[in-house]
């Protein structure tokens, strides 16, 4: 089944981009106008986000943001047999920013946000990183689009580690120096395991994860803004947050990392994905008033 499914896909991935586009705005119409995929979660995130903005300019933040959601996913296609020229025309970065770190000797924590698109992000920053590139995955439940995934993912050297095995095995997967990518915004596994920020003025359980990880290991950390260009076309910005982690107090990172994905979305809007439930826990001053950071 695995090489029925890929063979199919594979053959896929070599039609122009103009036909994946097409296919692309074909899919949009059926998820957002007759689906209405998760038009719920999106509406509601957006009105907690955007508050001053109307319904007319949310509803247009939404499309947008449907079409960039079908726009990745219809990518992800191509990922499959892209060239490292085709993938180096399409996807630019400040990747200095990161290999200037490499002579240091010292690991690095790449954080950004769930932005679009980061499956063309992995491979891109990978395939020019001094550094092993480093990406923590959740395998999926379907055994073949998992192999699928991984070997799209691992194209141009980019080393994955399962989560699964991450907190007890991360050091059987990757010997010597490392940047390691993680996002900010994603959601811990219990509000009581998280640091609480204040996300767009209403307070959300962040993991803690990357801010732990760094002062373990004494990595530094970049932050990485990547976004759309133009339609099949993407650019990472890399920026130094701190080679000194220890020296932030408890979650004070946390929060400086998740203002810095604040600020990315209110650049744009539509380039953040708006269908995951970013406030899917309620705080609660007595419970968590201890993990608040301001």
């Amino acid at each position: 089944m695995y090489y029925i499914v890929y063979g199919f896909l594979y053959l896929l991935s070599l039609l122009p981009w103009w036909v994946i586009y097409l296919l692309s705005d074909l899919v949009y119409v059926i998820v957002y106008h007759i689906a209405g995929y998760r038009k719920k979660v999106v509406f509601g995130n957006l009105r907690i986000a955007f508050p001053e903005k109307t319904d007319a300019e949310r509803e247009q933040i939404a499309k947008r943001f449907y079409r960039n959601l079908m726009d990745t996913f219809l990518e992800m296609i191509k990922l499959i047999s892209i060239s490292k020229k085709e993938m180096q025309k399409r996807f630019t970065t400040n990747i200095e920013v990161l290999n200037d770190l490499y002579a240091t000797g010292q690991n690095v924590e790449v954080v950004t946000g769930h932005f679009f698109n980061w499956e063309m992000a992995n491979l891109a920053v990978g395939m020019n990183s001094a550094y092993p590139f480093v990406v923590v995955y959740m395998p999926l439940s379907s055994k073949v689009m998992d192999r699928i995934i991984y070997k799209m993912r691992a194209r141009f050297g980019t080393l994955l580690v399962p989560a699964t095995e991450f907190k007890n095995n991360f050091h059987k997967h990757i010997t010597g120096n490392y940047a390691l990518i993680l996002v900010a915004d994603q959601n811990p596994g219990g509000p009581e395991k998280a640091y609480w920020v204040d996300f767009f003025s209403k307070p959300a359980p962040f993991v803690r994860g990357p801010e732990t990880g760094a002062k373990k290991n004494n990595a530094a950390i970049l932050y990485a803004d990547f976004y759309k260009v133009k339609r099949g076309y993407y650019r990472a910005e890399l920026e130094l947050v701190t080679t000194d982690p220890k020296s932030y107090e408890d979650g004070k990172l946390t929060h400086l990392l998740v203002k810095k994905v604040e600020a990315s979305v209110r650049k744009r809007p539509d380039n953040y994905l708006w269908s995951h439930r970013r406030w899917k826990f309620e705080y609660d001053q007595e419970k968590f008033g201890h993990l608040k950071i301001d």
